[in-house]
């Protein structure tokens, strides 16, 4: 039976999610800021889980409605078939958010849902008050200019903690952000990527990942795991097929750093994730790097000035990478930064600006793949 599922990210990655759950075969219905609502089956929850690289959670979309007032959203909350998923010994937890809309207190409207799902599940059940000891179906709700959607979380832990990554560097890039960069940048085989402001690995991990075809939730495990609407069987069939995915490439990554200490997390961040093979860690300063013999393309996270250097000193680097990054002639470059006049200070006008979010934190994925039209002096006769 066809039901809605929920796939939420972060701000900017839409597009590639989207992409993402069509290659699965599912069927798109809404895409909205951060989220994309699809069509599949309760049984494709793990195959969603596992291979989706730009999703930061799974949901199962209860369902959705108009509430304006909390006796709208009791209603519309008690009307629903919680019973479905929750039964009489689990946990049901209750957290969301509030976006333009006439309901604006999170507190509040966690303290209606929980009480709206008890009232239904109890009347049901023949119970008053529940033990809450056995499986965690956590439920999230989203009202968004005054519709309310209610799901229930399959995920768990976010999807972006692959599980490759206990220890990183000062200012770590979010996986699934590595991701998307790594896949903006059309990794091919006979290319070599190079991040020379690698940190703990995360662009170099994700491309040789992508290339060597490991699913991103492959070495993880998921809160819908232990719910009972979804047969075990699913899940180790989805890790099966993850598992048959997995090929040998002729792929090959660089990463590249001035501190050593995030160098040793990066070696054994790609050793965990399985990338060893194809990807490469050494010391380097970007500012004075050279180009390789070789087609290539640099993907990087320069420091923004905010948690690593003062604005003073990234605008420096933007100026000094610039000067030398101008060496890797025919080179495609993708470069995400918060700074709004990267492209001055790099000395070099973007093709093409994404806009993205590394956490909270708003940002550019500036993109060089044209070739650079050399400046032909006259000669004075």
């Amino acid at each position: 039976m066809k039901t809605e599922l929920v796939a939420t990210c972060l701000f900017g990655l839409e597009k590639l999610l989207g992409e993402e759950i069509d290659a699965l075969g599912f069927k798109r219905i809404e895409t909205i800021d951060g989220r994309v609502t699809f069509e599949a089956e309760l049984s494709d929850v793990p195959t969603a889980n596992i291979f989706l690289r730009t999703a930061e959670r799974v949901y199962i979309k209860v369902g959705a409605f108009e509430a304006k007032s909390f006796e709208e959203l009791f209603e519309g909350v008690h009307a629903m078939r919680w019973e479905k998923y929750i039964s009489r010994n689990d946990a049901f937890p209750v957290k969301g958010h509030c976006i333009k809309s006439s309901l604006f207190s999170v507190r509040d409207c966690q303290s209606i849902i929980k009480k709206a799902v008890s009232k239904r599940l109890g009347n049901l059940y023949g119970v008053s008050w529940f033990e809450e000891t056995a499986v965690k179906y956590q439920i999230e709700f989203f009202i968004f200019k005054d519709i309310a959607t209610l799901m229930i979380d399959t995920s768990g832990i976010p999807l972006h903690k692959r599980g490759y990554r206990p220890a990183s560097g000062e200012a770590p890039l979010r996986e699934t952000l590595g991701a998307a960069i790594a896949m903006t940048t059309r990794p091919r085989e006979n290319v070599l990527l190079w991040d020379p402001f690698c940190g703990s690995g995360t662009i170099a991990i994700e491309a040789a990942m992508i290339m060597k075809g490991i699913a991103p939730g492959l070495n993880r495990l998921f809160a819908a795991e232990e719910f009972g609407i979804i047969p075990r069987e699913c899940w180790k069939n989805a890790r099966e097929k993850a598992v048959s995915m997995i090929n040998s490439t002729e792929f090959e990554a660089w990463g590249s750093d001035i501190d050593d200490n995030v160098l040793e997390f990066a070696k054994a961040n790609a050793a965990r994730a399985g990338v060893e093979d194809v990807v490469k860690f050494f010391h380097a300063d970007a500012r004075k790097i050279e180009k390789p013999d070789r087609r290539g393309t640099i993907a990087c996270n320069p420091p923004y000035g905010e948690r690593l250097m003062d604005i003073k000193e990234a605008e420096q680097l933007y100026r000094d990478i610039g000067k030398n990054f101008a060496s890797f002639e025919s080179w495609q470059m993708y470069i995400l930064t918060s700074n709004e006049n990267f492209d001055r200070l790099f000395g070099r006008r973007s093709d093409k600006v994404r806009k993205l979010y590394n956490g909270m934190i708003p940002c550019n994925l500036y993109q060089y793949f044209k070739p650079q039209i050399k400046k032909v002096e006259k000669i004075k006769k």
